[in-house]
């Protein structure tokens, strides 16, 4: 088992966001038809040769991304589609990246009753290792309590799922529930479910995973989560621009941490950085988000 940092998520996630001056997280969601040929060789009918690819590949990204972004996010199910030599990959992508000095944000979004909850909240604080993870709010405050009684136990990050980035979030999420969109109801719940772990830097270590791609809600939900940080999926390839990251962001410049995969991941395949060797072309698209990012809040 790695030993857990026992001090605030939101006072750790503050202080990295300043020591870079950037607001990037990097989605971990490596595929194998996409990775580079160095990496895929021999590895299209062999599950070990693949799994080590992604695990090569990974050390790899993080060690050009760690100098610019604050965090990575890797997405737990394209490490479990290699079944269980995918979560040894996951666990060791974890430890290179804390090694590098990165914050680890799980893409998990776990949430069950209390007893399940709270197995998920402590394997992904321990056996797995994340500063935060994602989290469904289905349950409610059952779902919930497990995961606020870790994180106020072992200083890790909880980010509620509240107004995601995918196009059709709407057939749930703006749901009128008591004349108001039930993404509301929840930014309410978020607030209240937060207010245990508040840190030094005048954040709650409990967030709201809100996309990039509905900047009118974002400006709503900011509103009723002053205290709380987003992590904004969206920006990038799926079509949010920096100018929509505006309403997730308070006037400090704090409050938000925004992600990109593919975009970052796998940059030499499109865009201003198609054709470039894969590491340059990485490392381009990583300075260039958080220089974007930064011009558009006025940092």
């Amino acid at each position: 088992m790695i030993s857990f940092a026992m001090d605030n998520f939101a006072d750790r996630l503050v202080a990295a966001i300043g020591r870079k001056n950037s607001r990037v997280v990097v989605g971990l969601d490596p595929r194998l038809e996409s990775l580079p040929a160095e990496f895929r060789r021999g590895a299209e009918n062999d599950i070990e040769a693949a799994g080590r690819a992604l695990l090569d590949f990974n050390a790899k990204l993080i060690e050009i991304v760690a100098p610019h972004a604050v965090a990575v996010k890797p997405q737990v199910a394209f490490y479990e589609k290699l079944g269980p030599l995918g979560l040894v990959i996951y666990f060791a992508t974890l430890k290179h990246a804390r090694d590098h000095g990165l914050l680890v944000i799980g893409d998990v979004k776990r949430g069950d009753v209390p007893e399940t909850a709270k197995a998920y909240a402590e394997a992904h604080a321990v056996a797995f290792p994340s500063d935060a993870l994602t989290v469904n709010p289905f349950f409610g405050s059952d779902g919930i309590d497990p995961f606020v009684q870790v994180a106020a136990k072992m200083g890790t990050g909880i980010f509620v799922l509240v107004k995601t980035s995918n196009p059709k979030s709407g057939e749930i999420q703006d749901l009128p529930v008591e004349g108001r969109p039930l993404y509301l109801h929840l930014a309410e719940r978020v607030a209240a479910w937060g207010a245990p772990l508040m840190g030094a830097c005048g954040y709650s270590s409990m967030g709201a995973v809100v996309g990039a791609t509905h900047p009118a809600q974002a400006a709503e939900i900011r509103k009723a989560l002053p205290q709380a940080f987003f992590l904004v999926p969206g920006y990038g390839a799926q079509g949010g621009s920096s100018a929509d990251l505006k309403p997730c962001f308070n006037a400090d410049g704090l409050g938000a941490v925004v992600n990109s995969s593919r975009g970052i991941i796998f940059a030499w395949e499109k865009g201003p950085c198609k054709g470039m060797p894969w590491e340059k072309a990485v490392e381009k698209a990583v300075v260039d988000m958080k220089a974007d990012i930064n011009q558009a809040l006025g940092i």
